[in-house]
Order: C-alpha cells, then structure tokens, then sequence
C-alpha cells in the first residue's frame, strides 16, 4: 500500500506537469501564440514606418508649395507639361529600340 500511495503521487505529479506544459505551449496565451502576436506586431511596425515615411514627405512638399513659387513651378512642369514664354521644349525617347522604315 505504501508504494501503491507513492505511485499514485508520481503520477499526479506528471499529470499536473503535463498540463503545464500544455498550457504554456499550446494555450490559449502560449508560447506559440506569442510568437505569432510578435510577428504581427513586426509586420504592422514596418508598415506603420512606411506611412510614416510617406507622411513626411507629404508634409514636406505642402510645406514647399505653401512656402515658394519653386515648388509650385515644378509641379506645374512636371505634371501639367508648363513651358515658359522663350523656352524650347525637348523630348527625349527613353525606349530602347527605335524602329524606322526606309
């Protein structure tokens, strides 16, 4: 009987380790589900950077266009094609292959 007491013991003993380890590794805030929040986290910093990035330079440029007429030319020759009164405009053809006929 005094061994059958100690066995029983042992074996609560695993049992209730067993469960410990369940529940660190496979629960519902286990090591598992912890490394998967860290990655999210990682993921949605990196992005949060990028907007951040972006933010900046937005900000930079309603800056420039508040602050000077330089921005506002630029602009305005980039993507409205301006020319100014005596300027020549050239364009230049980026493509690699050009085909002529003869």
């Amino acid at each position: 009987m005094k061994y059958f007491s100690q066995f029983i013991l042992l074996a609560l003993a695993v049992a209730v380790l067993l469960g410990l380890q369940y529940q660190y590794w496979l629960g519902e805030n286990g090591r598992f589900e912890h490394n998967k929040l860290l990655t999210q986290i990682e993921d949605q910093q990196r992005l949060n950077d990028n907007q951040v990035a972006a933010n900046n330079l937005l900000r930079t440029d309603v800056h420039d266009l508040k602050n000077g007429l330089e921005a506002v030319e630029e602009h305005a020759r980039l993507d409205l094609g301006l020319i100014k009164p005596n300027e020549t405009f050239v364009q230049v053809s980026t493509a690699p292959n050009t085909h002529s006929r003869q």
